[in-house]
């Protein structure tokens, strides 16, 4: 099953390598996604003002990159799966940090996938994170970092992660105008 998914996958992304814009936009938003640089400046635009929303912008990314952190490397230790074999994907010269640990889960993913749940507070909001988390998962597929599978599982355990940290972000800092400790 894994294989299938796998060719499949593969596949797509090598209909669209060497397609100048897409291989540029996947190498800006798997670099935007290095070390959750994406998700900490989205928690610093919604805690911008002082108050319960900065509190629940920190305790959200807190909760969010810490866990996931933890989880991915968890799991990649007990799974050890290799990489893809690596070929050269033209970026147009924007560097793309070369992973070092083992393939499966795919961590970019499954970090996005976990903050995109956890970190907005409305729909609309949480529409536009879980797209971007998307794309990130496409981007490390297209650029050869991971398998198709990698990023599936990555998005899968993300966002059950996300699912079982975001009630506790509601207890530990509420949004404003809720009851202190009232699950969302």
């Amino acid at each position: 099953m894994c294989r299938a998914i796998d060719d499949a996958g593969d596949r797509w992304a090598a209909s669209l390598r060497g397609r100048r814009w897409v291989d540029v936009s996947a190498a800006v938003v798997s670099n935007l996604s290095d070390h959750g640089a994406v998700w900490v400046l989205a928690a610093a635009v919604k805690g911008r003002r002082p108050g319960l929303a900065r509190r629940r912008a920190i305790v959200a990314l807190a909760l969010a990159g810490t866990t996931s952190y933890g989880v991915n490397r968890a799991v990649k230790q007990v799974v050890g799966r290799s990489r893809p074999e690596h070929a050269e994907v033209p970026t147009n010269g924007l560097p793309i940090r070369t992973p070092s640990s083992s393939s499966f889960p795919s961590g970019h993913t499954l970090a996005a996938f976990c903050a995109a749940v956890v970190l907005p507070d409305d729909r609309s909001a949480r529409l536009a994170a879980l797209s971007f988390a998307a794309a990130v998962a496409a981007s490390r597929v297209h650029l050869r970092t991971h398998h198709p599978s990698d990023v599936l599982g990555g998005a899968a355990i993300g966002a059950a992660l996300g699912t079982l940290v975001r009630p506790l972000v509601s207890v530990l800092a509420p949004r404003p105008g809720c009851g202190r400790g009232r699950p969302e």
